[in-house]
């Protein structure tokens, strides 16, 4: 009968060599790990970020604009999104934001943070703690900590961001694990400061446009898709009415928002 003995092991002998193989595969096993924030690619092409009207945005928007930008509709079903979605005594950021909130009343916050083109619109805006006026085309940073809020608004003006991306990964940057970002929007925009991705397209191709957003950002949860037409088109008994809505030509305004969550969607 054949006797099995086991063999100890040679000592290994160490080199730089070695210690420089081991650094290479621990570097080339952590970048092949995403990185959470992290842009994964480009979304729009040089082309895709032009406006028609070129001029500084800071000009464009020197003035006050003390209107509402949708209707009485479309600020209804915002209202009861974000009363769905945000909770009571959470940290909220009001990006892009003016002088009309659209958070329910009803609902006390921590805190809420304004930021916007216009210091006399946002100074207007009953709900902001306090607000910085920035221009996310000419500098993307926020002047915000890491993880401070547990909720992100862009309310009918992610049209406007030339390079999204950046936005996208800042707000990721800001939000607390489990932090909500809700995009809203219709189908008005001021026409010549709407970046050319957005008034070649459709509504179909905007919402989409909004997912890759997300999307190219290593983090963010699945988008979710909510969407609220004119006349209630998926049940409306006027065939009539049911185009004027699908193209756009009823008089309410469409309803659109695309929300995620960064790293998880809390339960």
């Amino acid at each position: 009968m054949l006797a099995i003995h086991s063999v100890p092991p040679l000592p290994r002998i160490s080199s730089s060599l070695d210690g420089n193989r081991a650094r290479d595969q621990e570097a080339s096993s952590s970048s092949s790990i995403p990185t959470p924030g992290k842009i994964r690619r480009l979304v729009l092409s040089p082309e895709g970020r032009t406006k028609m009207n070129s001029s500084p945005d800071r000009d464009f928007y020197s003035f006050p604009r003390f209107v509402t930008h949708v209707d009485d509709g479309f600020i209804s079903t915002l209202t009861d999104v974000f009363r769905e979605r945000l909770k009571p005594g959470w940290e909220v950021l009001d990006l892009m934001s003016s002088w009309v909130s659209h958070l329910p009343k009803d609902v006390d916050y921590k805190r809420v943070v304004g930021h916007g083109m216009n210091a006399m619109e946002l100074a207007r805006n009953p709900r902001l703690e306090y607000f910085f006026v920035k221009d996310l085309n000419l500098e993307q940073r926020l002047p915000l900590e890491d993880s401070t809020f547990d909720a992100v608004l862009c309310t009918v003006s992610v049209q406007y961001l030339q390079y999204p991306e950046k936005v996208f990964a800042e707000v990721f940057r800001v939000l607390k694990p489990g932090g909500v970002f809700i995009i809203s929007f219709s189908n008005r925009a001021f026409y010549e400061k709407a970046i050319s991705a957005w008034r070649d397209g459709t509504s179909y191709s905007r919402v989409q446009l909004v997912v890759q957003y997300f999307q190219c950002i290593d983090g963010f949860t699945q988008p979710e898709i909510v969407r609220r037409l004119p006349g209630n088109l998926d049940n409306t008994t006027s065939p009539l009415t049911w185009l004027l809505g699908l193209f756009g030509l009823s008089q309410s305004d469409p309803f659109y928002a695309v929300i995620a969550y960064k790293n998880f969607k809390p339960i």
